[in-house]
Parts: C-alpha cells; structure tokens; sequence
C-alpha cells in the first residue's frame, strides 16, 4: 500500500508516493499512528450520507420572549424552508435560488439591525460579542456564499453550501445565543479574540494553504459554529500538543469536505482519485501535520508545543467539541474553490 507525502524543497511543496514498507524511520512512525488509530473508526464516519434537510420547520422552543424578534426568527425560518423545497426543483432553481436567497439576505440584515437595537436598548451586556457574530455573517460568510453561487451559476453543490450553513447558524444561533439575551440558555461565544489576532492567523492559513495547496482559498466564516458544511463526506483530525512549559494541551480540529480532499490531491498526483480510501485517510492526516507546520511559519500559536497525538474524529465527535463553548479560533473556509475546510483551536 502506498501513501502520499509532501517535503518542501525550497520553499515549494514536493509530493511523492511512498511505500508503508519502507524501514526508514518516518514510516515506523506512520505504522505507529495506524496500530493506534485503526482505520475503521473513520471509515464509519465515510460511510454516513450528509444531506440536506428536507424541510425547516419552526418550533415553540426557538422562542425568546419578544414578540418582534420571535416573528422575524419565524420568518428567517420560512425563507430557509422555501429556498430547500426550490433547491429540489432544478429546473427552477437557479432563478428562484437567486432570488428567494437575495429576500434572505435583506431581510436577515434587516433582523440583525433590529435585534442589535434591542439589545443595545435593554444594555445586553454580551452585546459586543453578539454583535460580532452579526458582523461576521453579514460581512464574510453571506458574501462569500453568494460569490461561490454566483462563480458556480447557482449548481446543486453550491446551493447545499449556502443551505447547510445557513441552516446550522440559525438554529444554533437562535437556540442559544438569541435565546442568552433573555436569560433563556448560556452563552457559547464566551471568548472575545482580539481582532488583529484573527486576522493574523486567517492571513497564516491563507498563506498555508497557498504554500502546500498551490489554491488561492477564501475565508467563509471567522466564527465557525459547528454548522454542517459538507454538501457530502467529511473528513476530521485532532491533532493534540504538548506544552513544553507546563501548560495546559492545545488542540487543533481540522474537517475537510471530502471532495475538497480527492479534487486537491487529484490535482496534485495528475491522476483522478474517485473515492477517500485508507491512502487519502493516512495521506491527510500526514498533510494535517505539515499544514500546521506552515501556518506557525507566520503565527506563532503553537510556539512552546510540541505534537503529541494526531486522531481520526467523525464529524459528531467533532462538533461535540462545541458542547459548553466554541474555541476561541474557529474558522471555515473555501479551499481553492475545490470544497470547504474548517479549522478550531482550543486550549
């Protein structure tokens, strides 16, 4: 069995195709990984289809209290609903996607101004973080998602993007961060990271992506929630460092779309990869640690750590992450236009 690695040789990334059996020292090291993590528990995440609601319904329980803002949440959930039942109507959907999904974004922008004059009115004292996950959907991932509609003449894959974000952030938001303004659930956006800081490490893994990928990538969100991005598969990595000062671990997630992985190393080998066997599964779980590498070139979050374990997760172990708090880091992003990838760190 082979699997694929990549050296850099003066700054630019070499791929080469090299044999498990190899007696050199790197590949001992590869076969220690697999006796600890078995290929089977990221199998059974690939063999579980990731689609579409059907439909969106309003529930009782999303209510916080206040009439206005409940119709509008009602509302936002209603356009949701029609833009899934268009999205299974292909020979309607390009133009009624196009524009049930600018109704969406008027009316969300519309909402968002409204609630943030509710709080501001009631002095929410969460009021600046809350208003930063407004800013960020309305400023990067709405933005970003009509552009891959727009490039992608509004195909099946780019709609469920938009669809299955948009699904997961409004629910989630409104279940607890709408829900937190009344004192009806906890906050899970609870750290305030500096902007510059955020820019800093968006830049770094723009740039990383660049340096090993060869793809210009975008930013879809700065606030990554847990939101179900893949329009297929996923496939997700924690990787686990150990401080060498005594600190407490970090812990990096990464989740690839699945198609992103075999376009981006199709790309790369020349030849069509169809399916993510156990070469693709080890081959980025491999690439997942050089990825880091390349990012701590221009920011320095893991300086004083060093990788102690690198595990296979499914997409639910994953997001079971988010349970009491979302990481302080948690970015989605638009890999070279080839498929989505999300990033989280946490301490």
């Amino acid at each position: 069995m082979g699997i694929l690695v990549c050296r850099m040789t003066k700054g630019a990334p070499v791929y080469e195709q090299k044999k498990l059996r190899s007696s050199g020292k790197h590949w001992k090291c590869v076969l220690r990984m697999a006796r600890c993590e078995p290929y089977f528990q990221a199998r059974h995440f690939l063999r579980k289809e990731i689609g579409i609601l059907n439909e969106l319904q309003w529930n009782e329980r999303f209510n916080i209290g206040i009439d206005k803002i409940d119709a509008a949440h009602q509302r936002l959930f209603s356009i949701v609903d029609k833009l899934i039942k268009l999205n299974e109507e292909e020979e309607k959907q390009q133009h009624a996607c196009k524009e049930g999904i600018k109704y969406f974004k008027s009316y969300t922008l519309k909402h968002f101004a409204e609630e943030e004059a509710f709080m501001r009115e009631i002095h929410y004292g969460r009021y600046p973080i809350h208003k930063s996950l407004h800013d960020n959907m309305r400023d990067n991932t709405i933005p970003a998602l009509e552009y891959e509609l727009e490039k992608q003449h509004y195909s099946v894959e780019s709609v469920q993007h938009f669809l299955g974000i948009c699904v997961g952030w409004l629910t989630g938001h409104i279940m607890i961060e709408d829900c937190a303004i009344m004192g009806k659930a906890s906050n899970k956006w609870i750290h305030q990271t500096d902007e510059n800081e955020l820019e800093s490490l968006e830049k770094a893994i723009l740039q990383a992506l660049k340096d090993l990928f060869r793809v210009n990538s975008e930013l879809i969100s700065a606030r990554y929630g847990g939101e179900d991005f893949s329009s297929g598969n996923s496939l997700c990595y924690r990787l686990t460092y150990k401080s060498l000062t005594g600190e407490p671990p970090l812990q990096v997630f990464l989740a690839y779309e699945e198609q992103m992985i075999l376009r981006i190393l199709s790309m790369i080998l020349g030849k069509q990869l169809a399916r993510a066997d156990k070469t693709v599964l080890y081959a980025m779980r491999i690439l997942s640690e050089q990825f880091m590498d390349c990012i701590g070139k221009h920011f320095t979050i893991t300086s004083g750590y060093e990788l102690n374990k690198n595990d296979f997760l499914t997409f639910d172990q994953l997001v079971r992450t988010f349970h009491k708090e979302y990481p302080p880091y948690s970015m989605l992003f638009n890999v070279g236009g080839k498929g989505y990838m999300a990033l989280c760190i946490k301490k």
